[in-house]
């Protein structure tokens, strides 16, 4: 019987260029494709692996090469197409130790295909318990060792009979983390960077037809006036829109970068494999007829990815919009809409193919610019997370707005948000979700921790897409707030009012509105606006011009510009109800410049866009913090505990690997716990009134007696609490018996004390969440709850407590004493950290940890463990998603 392999040894991976492979374990049957291969190979590649000439493979190395164990024998191939380019592979030759060696064909080296094959071959070797690779290296072959030694793994090396036998220590490093994500970004960068860059455009399927969509994309893109050629192909006419017709791509003379694909989903596998061979870089798939139209479809999708990607080809799509680049170096407009926005500084995603012209249409009317749009559509292969890598990357982006239904890889787009926001805002409007992406719903998460998580990562997240153009234009325009400290200059007493409420309904902090009176002009306006900048005390200005008889308006707007020039704090403006960039106020350039000031229809929006930039800002603010060293920590104990409590529910768990998923079971909490520094405060459970009078003498007065099921507990009147003697056990122990089958007595915790309640879950999505919250039964009934991605960092854990509406009770607020919140932080973190180390914990819940004056005591636990079926989503080795 054909050894097996887990699944998730399979992937598909950008190469450094920007192209595609797929990565797999070694089959028998791939025994003509390793001769075919390794005819390919010139005579030094085959020298440098086998220390000597070697014309062929005989039939008994080629049965031994493709026949292994996928246990001490493992070799991983990458394929583009049907033909094998690459192997690696690992033989164990001792207790946590491998030999290892690749070969990659000649004419695809250089692209990167080395270094994703050694982060999966390390990654399946982890798995397995292995520890270490050797690798015996001519001194001549400097691919390979500098290969080893750019890991990012600790390496070391030694030279003995003409050759360097390299060490290479497999334990993951921050600097191996860091060497991943790096490749990871440039690839996919590049792989985008092939999309909206092209130099050629071919529009398949663009007929005669008027309103047609293939003649549709053709006209917008010479309208446009792209730089490059354009190629309509059609098997039957001789040309389209006055551009000579070609039959198939692979008829055009001249290189095709980018192909636009417009014929009916049937044929769409067939034009994939014609642009394969023809060398395109990238498919824009604006045909319907996929994952939107059920399972048939879905599986047309899924089989339109897997053949594009095997052949090296990036995907937008299927039934999407299609893709724009304002740049005047490229003048790309291979969309269904007839209207895109002039040149900018924003980058737009659309999952929707279907709102993406209207979408353009909004921000053509603001008068804001764009660099790049995309719209997604199906997201069978681009997604999101690819922008992200490219926009970050590139300088014509300043800011970023996402519309999205699903996520994908919710864990990878936290992990690059985080990053990125850092140095450019990201607005997202996050919709309820399709059946083909993750919703909120289906995370097992509520949607107001998708909210908290988005907060964590530094996400800008509004409510509707008018939000998303609101803020948009200010972080386009504008600088960022030092401050909540907002000045109101207004022409009306009643808008000044209302602008001051809504900055206070909205956490601003307003000063005194100047009005200006209705008769206000020019100079007024540009004196005020001036004087409220010059103030330490001001952070933003919105700006309220709304006269009873419209007069001197490009005068006002005039001078709004040159009060509001070089002051380092955002101006907004309620002008005369225009929303956008209205002309006069914008700052002259190619299209609107920074310094254009942005106009709202109401005071009462400017407002809110100004608010959820200024929570930006703030974050953004705070320095970038690493988890902290804790001591006390025993993960390899944490792990074995782990190991022995799932022994025998799942068959053959190597070290440290995955088997299909078991059962949940539950585990020692207060062991468990114990491996982190926490300790959970003793309680025994008891059956009698005696066994509960002997359990409260050995736990020492006074005592409590609750019911022992946690479910139960958080019931009203399930816990007798400040028992000082055996009279009042045996009493609380008879009232509570009546209801209740189990019972628990627990040594009485100091008072006064906040009950707080933290938990953890293994989201199938997004990882390890950390939930907190207050243990009352108001904060309860109310979920007042605030989320957080593992591990945490203490600005992660100060964050997630101050986030809960019931938070002012634990700092000393409506008669609660101050509590010990710095203790509360430290255990936080430490949870954080185990649900970071252990993928096996699916459910921790410590329900309640009162928190003291000076400590805290965690008076009840309970973990449940599961053999994960795989590595968490953004884990391991660089995938495509």
């Amino acid at each position: 019987m054909e050894a097996q392999y887990p699944a998730h040894w399979e992937a598909d991976v950008v190469l450094a260029d920007g192209g595609t492979a797929h990565v797999r374990p070694i089959r028998p049957a791939d025994a003509d494709r390793l001769r075919s291969f390794y005819s390919r190979l010139s005579d030094e590649s085959i020298y440098f692996r086998f220390f000597g000439p070697r014309p062929r493979l005989s039939d008994r190395e080629v049965e031994r090469f493709t026949n292994v164990d996928y246990v001490n024998r493992v070799a991983l191939i990458a394929t583009i197409g049907t033909e094998m380019v690459a192997v690696i592979r690992y033989d164990r030759t001792g207790p946590g130790e491998a030999e290892v060696a690749f070969l990659v064909e000649d004419a695809h080296q250089g692209r990167g295909v080395a270094s994703v094959l050694l982060e999966h071959l390390a990654a399946t070797a982890r798995e397995r318990g292995i520890e270490r690779f050797i690798a015996d290296v001519l001194p001549a072959n400097m691919r390979m060792t500098g290969l080893l030694r750019q890991a990012g793994y600790t390496a070391q090396s030694q030279f003995e009979d003409g050759v360097v036998r390299m060490t290479l220590d497999l334990t993951p490093t921050d600097t191996s983390a860091e060497v991943t994500a790096a490749r990871e970004h440039r690839a996919e960068s590049r792989s985008i960077a092939r999309l909206l860059t092209p130099g050629s455009v071919a529009v398949i399927g663009a007929s005669r037809e008027p309103g047609g969509v293939g003649q549709t994309v053709l006209r917008n893109l010479l309208a446009a006036d792209f730089t490059g050629p354009v190629y309509p192909v059609h098997r039957e006419v001789r040309a389209v829109a006055g551009v000579r017709a070609h039959p198939s791509v692979t008829a055009i003379d001249g290189e095709v970068d980018l192909a636009v694909v417009a014929v009916p989903a049937e044929g769409v596998i067939d034009v994939v494999k014609e642009c394969a061979e023809k060398g395109v870089h990238g498919l824009v798939v604006v045909s319907s007829g996929f994952g939107e139209t059920g399972a048939e479809g879905r599986a047309r999708q899924d089989e339109l990815a897997r053949i594009a990607r095997s052949y090296g080809l990036r995907v937008v799509g299927p039934n999407c919009l299609g893709i724009a680049n304002t740049d005047p170096a490229v003048k790309l407009n291979a969309t269904l809409a007839a209207t895109v926005p002039g040149r900018g500084n924003v980058g737009f995603f659309s999952q929707s193919g279907a709102l993406g012209t209207a979408l353009l249409q909004r921000v053509a009317q603001r008068g804001m610019g764009i660099s790049t749009f995309v719209s997604a559509g199906n997201r069978a292969d681009v997604s999101g997370n690819d922008l992200l890598q490219y926009w970050e990357e590139d300088d014509s982006t300043e800011v970023i707005l996402l519309y999205l239904e699903s996520l994908g890889n919710p864990r990878k787009f936290t992990r690059l948000a985080r990053r990125i926001s850092r140095r450019k805002p990201v607005v997202v409007v996050k919709s309820g979700g399709t059946p083909s992406g993750h919703s909120a719903a289906e995370l097992g998460l509520p949607d107001s921790a998708i909210s908290s998580l988005f907060e964590q990562a530094g996400l800008i997240r509004v409510d509707d897409l008018i939000q998303l153009f609101d803020v948009g234009q200010l972080l386009a325009y504008q600088p960022l707030p030092g401050g909540p400290r907002t000045a109101l200059v207004t022409n009306s007493d009643a808008l000044g009012l209302l602008a001051a409420d809504a900055c206070l309904a909205a956490g601003l902090e307003p000063r005194k509105p100047v009005n200006l009176g209705p008769a206000a002009g020019p100079a007024e306006y540009g004196a005020a606006l001036a004087g409220e900048l010059a103030s330490p005390e001001v952070d933003a200005a919105v700006v309220i011009y709304m006269p009873p008889i419209p007069g001197e308006t490009d005068e006002v707007a005039a001078e709004l510009l040159r009060a509001s020039q070089d002051s380092g704090k955002p101006v907004l403006a309620t002008f005369m109800g225009h929303l956008g960039m209205h002309p006069a106020l914008r700052v002259p350039g190619d299209g609107p410049a920074r310094g254009s000031i942005p106009s709202y229809a109401a005071p009462e929006e400017a407002v809110r866009a100004l608010a959820h930039v200024v929570r930006y800002a703030r974050w953004r603010a705070q320095p970038v913090q690493p988890p902290p060293e804790l001591s006390g920590i025993d993960t390899h104990r944490a792990q074995t505990l782990a190991r022995e409590t799932l022994a025998g529910t799942a068959p053959d768990i190597p070290p440290g690997g995955f088997a299909q998923q078991g059962p949940p079971v539950e585990v020692d909490a207060a062991e468990l716990l114990s491996c982190y520094g926490l300790t959970v405060w003793p309680a025994e459970t008891v059956r009698s009134p005696d066994e509960a009078v002997a359990a409260a003498e050995r736990l020492g007065w006074p005592v409590v007696v609750k019911v022992a099921d946690p479910a139960a507990s958080r019931r009203a009147g399930t816990v007798r609490l400040g028992l000082t003697g055996p009279d009042m056990v045996r009493h609380a122990y008879a009232e509570l018996l009546g209801e209740h089958a189990e019972l628990a007595v627990q040594r009485m915790a100091p008072q006064p004390a906040v009950p707080t309640v933290i938990g953890v879950v293994e989201d199938p999505a997004f990882g390890p969440v950390v939930s907190f919250g207050l243990g009352e039964v108001t904060a309860r009934l109310l979920l007042d709850q605030s989320f957080r991605l593992a591990p945490l960092t203490p600005e992660d854990a100060s964050d997630l407590i101050r986030s809960v509406r019931a938070a002012p009770l634990l700092f000393g607020q409506y008669g609660y004493p101050p509590v010990a919140v710095d203790a509360l932080e430290d255990l936080l973190v430490r949870v954080g950290r185990l649900a970071h180390d252990l993928p096996e914990v699916a459910r921790l819940d410590l329900d309640q940890v009162l928190v003291g004056e000076s400590a805290v005591m965690i008076l009840g636990a309970r973990a449940t463990l599961r053999t994960p079926a795989g590595p968490r989503l953004d884990g391991g080795p660089r995938r495509l998603s």
